[in-house]
């Protein structure tokens, strides 16, 4: 308002009418946004109480992502359920601003709701969890199998090993080595040992990830069909995604090869950004 003022009309421009439209745009504002705010928890405290759940109503002021994180840390929550845009979306949208920042800065499980709809009503599908062998993605696991035996959804396990990234690193690698350096390197020698060892041992690796998975949901008394594939995982993950179409893709917050240090990992991120799905990010450990 203040780098509007002056814009206005020569009568509103008189000191003591300034400060007078100052203080009612102030008062409109400030009470506005307080009334909207508590209209939204209106609804749902109501619906928790046909429901008959417990409900706790909080109400804050500040930078909206700030807060958030800030309330987050301090308490000890479950689970934090954020939507994946807010009222500022536009068509092109695919993750807003203050849930991407609040993801960003906490470790807690998180469901990021991509569709609009109570879970009830969105499209029937199973749960697929993506397998890295990272305790983030085995904690996703437990989750997606407690949640597939209250909502009746089979689960799914998908891993994904890249054995194509030896080719793009040797052929980038060759024209830029030097005839001593080739030597040294035996470049040859390394390319025979990632095409004969390397490659085969990571499709073993994530191979045994996945039968992990499923000792761990048959101990639970589920069964989960498990799927490998070759390739980029972001990118494979989101094509099993596009073709199945499932109620909800769970996730490691981190990957296999992150540490504590790291907010989200990439392919958890680009799943994010990208999958039509509701997405829950998994920060436990197993």
């Amino acid at each position: 308002f203040k780098q509007m003022e002056f814009t206005l009309p020569d009568e509103y421009l008189e000191e003591q009418e300034l400060e007078r439209q100052r203080k009612i745009h102030d008062s409109l504002i400030t009470m506005g946004l307080q009334l909207i705010s508590d209209s939204y928890i209106d609804v749902m405290e109501k619906r928790c109480e046909t429901e008959q759940l417990p409900f706790e109503r909080k109400m804050y002021d500040g930078r909206n992502f700030q807060v958030i994180v800030d309330d987050i840390k301090a308490s000890n929550y479950d689970l934090v359920i954020m939507g994946a845009l807010g009222m500022g979306a536009v068509k092109d949208s695919v993750l807003g601003s203050v849930c991407e920042r609040v993801i960003r800065r906490t470790q807690v499980d998180t469901l990021v709701v991509k569709q609009p709809m109570p879970l009830s009503e969105v499209e029937d599908g199973p749960i697929v969890v993506g397998i890295d062998g990272s305790p983030q993605s085995f904690a996703g696991l437990q989750t997606a199998i407690e949640l597939g035996k209250q909502f009746n959804k089979t689960v799914e396990a998908v891993g994904v090993y890249d054995p194509f990234l030896h080719y793009v690193m040797f052929n980038g690698i060759v024209g830029v080595l030097s005839e001593k350096a080739a030597k040294v390197f035996k470049f040859k020698e390394q390319e025979a040992l990632h095409e004969e060892i390397i490659d085969t041992g990571l499709a073993k690796i994530y191979q045994s990830h996945l039968e992990v998975a499923r000792r761990v949901a048959a101990e639970s008394g589920v069964d989960v069909k498990i799927t490998l594939l070759p390739g980029k995982a972001f990118e494979k993950m989101l094509h099993y995604v596009r073709e199945r179409k499932p109620w909800m893709l769970v996730l490691g917050r981190i990957g296999v090869h992150s540490d504590d240090t790291m907010d989200i990992g990439s392919n958890a991120e680009n799943l994010l950004r990208l999958a039509p799905c509701n997405v829950f990010l998994a920060g436990r450990k197993f």
